[in-house]
């Protein structure tokens, strides 16, 4: 790489953290979209990525239900089934700052964050910040790395900054993690910290497509690749003002308790439950359902839709017969809706 593109990048990532200032106004009061609004947005967004992955609609919604619901997403498979793909589809769709962090094993805390540079010619350090400073950012692979270097990502996931030699920078908004993780070469990556687990709002599979959808997908992507050709729908404002629009989403006391309810079997029927932060991720989900059938209020419909991909991961099992996933929907069959 020369020095005029590892300039051009740290120049990015600088405004990229310049525009993450906390004090903005532009943060805190954004005026919501009508619910209508917000759900046309979402199919706008979607109907772009079709143009590039092929047949898997339900993916597609689950990234952007996580981006609305203010979350980051886990994306679990075997390698060439379009993970990497899918994300990528999905920043280009938004017009906004995208970073890509391919994990390997001598990636550094430093490489993600940022880090500290000396200036010869004032004397000073300056910060450079890392490829986290973006509003999406996309971490390849991300189970290569070792527990320390994922762990970087831990104070950026739950609180939207970054702290550096003890100061702390906020980070772009909105600010999501797509993370890709390989599942069939346990014995060279590593596992994922359960804190850092929690932190994902939903984890999901691709796999694989049917004959006549890898066909398609050949017949487009020979030549030029369509994802390089993906031109933005939505603004980042958009994005804003639809997550002002679910956050607005009414949840009633009796399905703020389903939740609840549902979270408490799964700590009573598994080794380790899901955990409060589980239980929130599930509610903004919900408002997000709601959202895209054009209600301005949760009913648990939207909880049982979404629980499966939000809680499954938070859950683990003493018994290797049994997955966080079935304990889930033991918990979806048991506890009733009051």
């Amino acid at each position: 790489m020369t020095d005029a593109t590892d300039a051009a990048d740290a120049a990015d990532a600088a405004d990229a953290a310049d525009a993450a200032d906390p004090t903005d106004p532009d943060r805190s009061n954004v005026p919501p979209m009508d619910p209508e609004a917000a759900a046309d947005l979402v199919d706008r967004i979607v109907a772009n990525v079709e143009e590039v992955i092929v047949g898997k609609r339900d993916a597609v919604e689950h990234v952007l239900v996580t981006l609305l619901a203010r979350g980051h997403l886990l994306v679990e498979d075997v390698p060439g089934v379009g993970k990497t793909t899918l994300a990528k589809a999905v920043s280009r769709s938004v017009d906004a700052s995208f970073k890509r962090v391919q994990f390997t094993p001598d990636l550094l805390p430093s490489d993600v964050t940022g880090v500290n540079v000396f200036n010869q010619r004032t004397n000073e350090f300056d910060f450079r910040p890392g490829p986290v400073f973006a509003n999406v950012v996309l971490g390849d692979e991300i189970n290569r790395a070792p527990p320390k270097t994922q762990s970087a990502l831990l104070e950026a996931m739950e609180e939207q900054q970054v702290t550096t030699d003890g100061v702390t920078r906020a980070l772009p908004d909105p600010f999501c993690v797509i993370a890709t993780q390989n599942d069939v070469e346990p014995g060279r990556t590593y596992e994922l910290p359960v804190a850092e687990i929690d932190r994902f709002t939903k984890k999901i599979r691709l796999g694989y497509p049917s004959v006549d959808e890898e066909s398609t997908i050949l017949e487009r992507t020979v030549g030029d690749h369509p994802v390089e050709s993906v031109d933005p729908v939505a603004t980042v404002e958009d994005v804003r003002r639809a997550r002002a629009a679910v956050s607005s989403v009414d949840v009633a006391e009796p399905v703020r308790e389903y939740v609840a309810r549902l979270s408490e079997h799964t700590r009573r029927e598994a080794a380790l439950g899901v955990s409060p932060r589980g239980s929130l991720a599930l509610v903004r989900t919900a408002q997000v359902r709601a959202v895209l059938d054009g209600r301005d209020y949760v009913i648990p419909d939207d909880v049982q839709t979404e629980a499966p991909t939000v809680l499954a991961h938070r859950v683990r099992t003493e018994s290797g017969a049994e997955t966080g996933r079935d304990v889930v929907e033991a918990a979806l069959d048991r506890v009733p809706v009051e």
